[in-house]
């Protein structure tokens, strides 16, 4: 018997799988990494001549006279995450073998590219050795990539999360509040201090004028600090530096996020991350120097304030994390610089960790700047549905 189409059943088709979207924060994460890039491989910016050589002169010379397993490891490690980041932005729409491809291409002509410019900065060696490492690196940093990015961008239980934990409109500001606790790696005359950009443009204007140039002093007309106001400063900076940071940071979240959990867990990072920097910056024995009265003070009375301000609506919240960013800078801006800090920064070798303190310095200046960009973005403003 022939059933009749006509009168027959038709069974439901299967449910549509959600179709691959790009990763904006994967995208915002790798500009951000090219950046660090950038600024670590020319840091510090200064004594640039040309030697009348050809910037490519380093592809054909010998291998370096010097070098130890510690700057090839490094080498490798620091362009790693450029070619995973690479792989992840190209995804969905380039996958596979071409992703490989492309990240490394993109890693050789970046490699290339800092160590042909290096050849102008007197106090960096342009070298054929880094080319081929940080080469290496993007290459490994790819593999990986396209080896993980389905399972981190489609199906990963982080990804879970996010959409239910953040708004739609997260994605860059949690690029750049993962990076608040990186922004305290680099030496501080105060905690949390970040965005301290007056002694950086006094010495770019000494060296340009041939003069010293105190743009700190000439704002502060002369005034001198006793111990009690050096405490007193520290205390605003801090409160000021650590509410508004958090408080930006509880503006992304949803209703249903365990907020507390997250603000605290980003606290105990920033904070575990200073401890760490300074024991390997100086000496084990320092690594809580930092925890000092106004220190102290100053978390105290930025968790009075974010608990203060967590009880008002998202946009006011939005609107006042702008305003104690701002204060903060032009604290961490007009107090001048903590005499006992300036004295253990005198012990301070960089060493091997040039490349990685010029990244971590451009952390710490920009990094209150990036935040006020994302809190004023209009597209940015937070919905918590």
């Amino acid at each position: 018997m022939v059933s009749d189409p006509a009168v027959e059943k038709i069974s439901p088709l299967p449910p549509l799988a959600p179709t691959p979207q790009a990763s904006a924060f994967s995208r915002g994460a790798l500009l951000a990494y090219l950046l660090l890039i950038v600024y670590a491989s020319l840091y510090p910016f200064t004594g640039w001549q040309n030697m009348g050589l050809p910037l490519q002169t380093y592809l054909m010379a010998g291998l370096p006279r010097y070098w130890t397993g510690f700057d090839v490891g490094i080498n490798i490690l620091g362009y790693i995450p450029l070619g995973i980041l690479t792989v992840f932005s190209l995804h969905p729409k380039i996958r596979g073998v071409i992703a490989i491809v492309l990240a490394l291409l993109f890693g050789i002509m970046l490699s290339g590219a800092m160590e042909a410019i290096q050849t102008l900065l007197p106090n960096r060696v342009a070298s054929n050795l880094d080319f081929v490492t940080n080469s290496l690196g993007a290459l490994i940093g790819a593999v990986i990539g396209c080896a993980s990015s389905h399972l981190v961008l489609e199906r990963s239980r982080l990804r879970y999360y996010r959409q239910r934990w953040f708004s739609a409109q997260a994605s860059r500001g949690l690029i750049i509040f993962a990076l608040w606790p990186l922004a305290q790696i680099y030496p501080q005359s105060y905690l949390f201090g970040n965005g301290q950009i007056l002694p950086i443009l006094s010495d770019w204007l000494s060296i340009l004028l041939e003069a010293p140039v105190d743009l700190g002093s000439l704002l502060r007309n002369g005034v001198q600090l006793s111990v009690e106001q050096y405490w007193m400063a520290e205390t605003i900076i801090t409160a000021l530096s650590m509410s508004g940071a958090l408080l930006a940071f509880l503006c992304m979240l949803r209703d249903k996020a365990p907020r507390i959990v997250l603000l605290l867990a980003l606290l105990c990072a920033a904070l575990a991350v200073n401890a760490l920097s300074t024991a390997l910056f100086f000496t084990p024995e320092n690594a809580f120097t930092w925890i000092t009265p106004g220190a102290q003070g100053g978390v105290l009375l930025g968790l009075g304030l974010l608990a203060g301000f967590s009880f008002l609506p998202s946009s006011t919240q939005r609107r006042s994390a702008v305003a104690l960013l701002i204060a903060a800078l032009i604290a961490i801006n007009l107090a001048p610089a903590n005499p006992y800090f300036v004295a253990t920064l005198e012990t301070w070798v960089q060493g091997k960790f040039l490349n990685f303190n010029g990244a971590a310095q451009f952390l710490s200046l920009l990094w209150p700047v990036a935040a006020l960009w994302f809190l004023l973005q209009a597209t940015h403003h937070v919905k918590r549905t």
